[in-house]
């Protein structure tokens, strides 16, 4: 065998490892990506606990359509059997309607305002941007664990 065809071969394998590993790394990026479609980043900014009867949590969700928007859940858990159990949820304004880096930095929530009551009042102003400021108040309230437009 000449070196000549040694080389070549050796440059055959070469690149048939560097296309297998190429290959590799883009179904794990494939991957990846599909599992961040699967479960959006999420961060809690807000929590409060109305007595022994309520919890009241508010999370972002960042968008997987557009890196900057986000949409922001609201949820309510009550107290059974001695542990916290979503009871309902809902989406505070739109769906992909807020900006993501705005909620997840410091000052995100400018009001987030409960009270331990049956119906519980909620009140909540989130950060549109440091520029526009704070949204208008959206007012909900928790009745029975469950969460209506106030």
């Amino acid at each position: 065998m000449s070196l000549a065809h040694i080389r070549t071969r050796g440059v055959l394998a070469t690149a048939a490892l560097l296309a297998l590993a190429a290959s590799t790394l883009g179904a794990a990026d494939a991957g990846a990506s599909t599992a961040r479609r699967a479960a959006p980043q999420t961060r809690q900014i807000a929590s409060s606990v109305l007595g022994s009867d309520y919890k009241v949590t508010l999370t972002p969700l960042r968008s997987t359509g557009d890196a900057y928007a986000a949409s922001v859940r609201m949820q309510v858990y009550t107290h059974s059997g001695g542990a916290w159990k979503e009871s309902d949820r809902v989406t505070v304004g739109d769906v992909d309607g807020w900006f993501w880096f705005p909620l997840t930095g410091s000052g995100a929530v400018c009001r987030f305002s409960t009270a331990g009551t049956e119906p519980a009042p909620i009140s909540v102003s989130l950060l549109l941007t440091p520029s526009l400021g704070c949204s208008a108040p959206a007012h909900y309230v928790v009745e029975h664990g469950k969460v209506h437009a106030g």
